[in-house]
């Protein structure tokens, strides 16, 4: 019996050898795949929004950042040839004697207009939240003030608080009172507006409070009344923690409302009398168009102050807010 033995092929051998160490076919290249139409319908869907902040959004803010850094006149305004000054206009701003007064009056109105916007309007959201008869009908008669133009509610508060014949003065004297020059009193003209701005702001802080009052789960204060709880703690306890987010985001578009409040103010009192109402708002606008000789360049300027003053507060929420997330 003969046993034969398998040679191994050499051809193959080497083969192998030459296959293991060559180095891998190079991969084929990547072909760009064309956008589909899923994707170009998502690019036509956000097309307007984009249009539309770049022409009144983005390109207004870089309109104003170059007349802020240039000296313009009405000649160099029309020809497009101001020369370039750097912050040559905040400089000139600062050293204004305008400026601490209406950095004091804007911060006073912001503020005071704030507080009490949202305290009026929480106030009448937890009362509306009673859900009792005529409710709907007293919310929606709130409303009215937010609805009707500036002007008009501007043009009522002028009148109402007129020397002479307004209403208030006529109150006032039917108690005793003596007449107050609310619009030409430079004691009075900043109170004036600040009354009148707080009545245009308290429908909204009713309208986005009640509308968080109503997230509030009433098993919540169902159990915290079974436990002892009176209005105050439940209050305190249930409704003003879980209404956090939404006082938040009300106090930060309040406040980007105040900081750039002007018809009220100019309808009302133009700023006066002797700038005891003048704020940045009315500032800026009379620099750059209250004037014979406008100054576009420090208008500009004082208009930016309020852009970053509002960034400002913009980035203190979203810190805020990402803390909370957070924990």
């Amino acid at each position: 019996m003969t046993h034969t033995t398998q040679l191994p092929d050499r051809r193959s051998a080497r083969v192998r050898k030459g296959t293991a160490g060559a180095a891998p076919p190079p991969a084929p290249a990547r072909t760009r795949r064309r956008p589909t139409s899923q994707q170009w319908a998502a690019w036509g869907f956000l097309a307007p929004v984009t249009l539309y902040l770049v022409l009144f959004y983005a390109y207004p803010l870089y309109r104003n950042i170059d007349l802020s850094l240039r000296h313009y006149t009405v000649r160099s305004f029309v020809q497009g040839d101001a020369p370039f000054t750097g912050l040559e206009n905040y400089l000139t701003v600062f050293d204004d004697p305008t400026f601490a007064p209406a950095l004091l009056h804007t911060a006073v109105f912001t503020v005071v207009c704030l507080a009490f916007q949202y305290a009026i309007g929480l106030a009448l959201a937890v009362f509306f939240n009673q859900h009792f008869r005529l409710s709907a009908t007293l919310r929606a008669l709130f409303l009215v003030p937010w609805l009707l133009p500036l002007i008009v509610s501007a043009s009522t508060w002028a009148w109402m608080l007129n020397s002479d014949s307004g209403v208030v003065n006529a109150a006032l004297r039917v108690v005793g009172v003596d007449p107050v020059n609310w619009l030409t009193s430079p004691s009075w003209s900043l109170t004036s507006v600040i009354l009148a701005n707080i009545w245009i702001g308290v429908p909204f802080n009713l309208v986005v409070l009640h509308s968080g009052l109503q997230s509030i789960p009433a098993s919540l204060y169902e159990a915290a009344a079974l436990d002892g709880a009176n209005a105050w703690q439940r209050f305190w306890r249930i409704t003003f923690p879980l209404l956090r987010p939404v006082s938040a985001i009300t106090l930060l578009l309040g406040l980007v409302y105040t900081l750039k409040v002007f018809d009220i103010i100019w309808i009302m009192t133009k700023g006066g009398p002797v700038d005891s109402s003048t704020t940045f708002a009315t500032w800026s606008y009379q620099l750059g168009f209250g004037n014979a000789l406008p100054a576009f360049g420090p208008g500009a300027a004082v208009g930016n102050l309020l852009v970053v003053a509002a960034l400002v507060f913009g980035l203190i929420y979203l810190k805020v807010q990402r803390k909370q997330h957070a924990s």
